[in-house]
Formats: C-alpha cells, structure tokens, sequence
C-alpha cells in the first residue's frame, strides 16, 4: 500500500525524477528547464502558494501531484510507469482537488496534451473534470467546480 505525504524541499529530486520517467507527455530535465521547471523554481512554489503530495511504495518514490492556490491549477500529476493502473493517480488528484477548494478556490483547471490518445484525458474526464476546450497552446483545458454542500 503506498503512503501519501506532503512534498517538501527535500522530495525536488524524486518529483524531477517520477517527472522524467513517464512516456506519455515525457520531458526531460532540459526540456523543463526550458520552460522555466527547475528545482529552484519548484522549491520556490513549495514556499509559496503550491503544495505537492508523494506517493511512495516500499521506500520508493512513485508519483505526485503539485497544486497552486493562487492560480487555482493541479500544475502536475505524474506516475512511475511501472506503478500505473494502483490508484495512485487518483488518490493524488483527490488530495490536490480537496486542498484547492479548502484554500477557497470555487473553481480549479489544468491544461493537458489534446491528443485524445492521451490516456491522461480520459483519466481526468473519468474523475468528474469538465473539457473546457482547446487553448492557443494546443492543450487542452479541463475545470471543475467545487461541490456544493447537499442540505
């Protein structure tokens, strides 16, 4: 069973290293550091208005999310390829999604790849994300708005 925690400054390069491993939407260290993903501006949104969660398995660090309140955005959600299919990916975007509405955010987004092939689209379709359509930059935009309190 995988434990879930709070990313800290010190998870940067397990977050880099879960971040390159995938092979749908894969980037490299450089290819991140081309827009502007470094280990300085990541610990730099740890100590700001982001929060990112690590899931781990027997002492291995596997998968994360990373959230930002201020532009109410799930900025990462990345699983290990040989750790996909556990429900990690869900439980991840669960935690960035409750802590995005409890920091007050009415309504949250991410951007994605477009290519409908992409499984990360039927992923977040599949957990209750709304299409919001196609951006300038070719990606996809998904939102959610947060539940209303049933009286």
């Amino acid at each position: 069973m995988a434990h879930i925690r709070v990313a800290t400054e010190a998870d940067i390069d397990s977050l880099f290293d879960i971040r390159t491993s995938v092979l749908e939407n894969h980037q490299s260290r450089v290819d991140l550091a081309r827009v502007g993903v470094t280990p300085d501006s990541v610990a730099q949104m740890l100590h700001s208005s982001s929060r990112a969660w690590i899931a781990s398995e027997r002492k291995q660090d596997v998968a994360f999310s990373m959230a930002d309140a201020s532009d109410a955005t799930v900025f990462a959600m990345f699983v290990r390829p040989a750790f996909e299919g556990r429900g990690l990916g869900r439980i991840l975007m669960k935690r960035a999604e409750e802590w995005l509405f409890e920091q007050g955010c009415v309504e949250i987004w991410l951007l994605t790849d477009a290519n409908r092939d992409v499984r990360a689209n039927g992923f977040y379709r599949h957990l209750g994300w709304d299409d919001a359509g196609i951006q300038q930059d070719g990606q996809v935009k998904f939102t959610k708005t947060r539940p209303t309190d049933s009286a």
